[in-house]
């Protein structure tokens, strides 16, 4: 049976480490969706512009089909919004999405720890988490990053 897993939450939630370790204890393919943007998005995110829907089209048409084409894999995206699930869904019923859930103060405390980021500044975490549409639960999977990475992908893997 296939495995396709979205590793989903705002930034800063720890979608790559625990995508690329879920990844590896899966022994499947892991991609980052971040390494998909075209570079006009590189460039807003880079200068505290938050994404627009419009922004984001051609991103997840790209993610989608990389998912469709890949047998197994684990995909780090954002998926804030239930359209771009949507999206990123289309085609592929198999598709579990990973919902790593943290408040703003946790986040806003790692990202300000990382160095070589996008991010310049709260705001554009504001906007995430203004953008972000909870996924029910009947759509993904929720997992508390408020412990250890070990500990994350172990209860993704316990869910699934």
């Amino acid at each position: 049976m296939n495995k396709k897993y979205v590793v989903m939450g705002v930034s800063g939630c720890g979608k790559s480490s625990i995508g690329d370790s879920l990844a590896k204890s899966l022994n499947i393919p892991f991609f980052d969706g971040d390494d998909y943007h075209p570079a006009e998005n590189v460039e807003k995110m880079r200068n505290g512009i938050p994404l627009t829907d419009e922004d984001r089209k051609e991103w997840l048409l790209t993610l989608n089909a990389l998912i469709q084409e890949q047998e197994n894999l684990v995909l780090a995206c954002s998926a804030l919004k239930p359209e771009y699930r949507e999206t990123l869904r289309a085609g592929c019923n198999e598709l579990t999405f990973c919902y790593l859930k943290g408040d703003f103060d946790t986040i806003w405390a790692r990202l300000k720890a990382r160095e070589d980021h996008y991010f310049q500044g709260s705001a554009m975490l504001e906007s995430q988490f203004n953008t972000l549409i909870e996924p029910t639960e009947q759509e993904a999977i929720y997992i508390d990053i408020n412990q250890p990475p070990e500990k994350v992908v172990g209860d993704i893997l316990a869910k699934v």
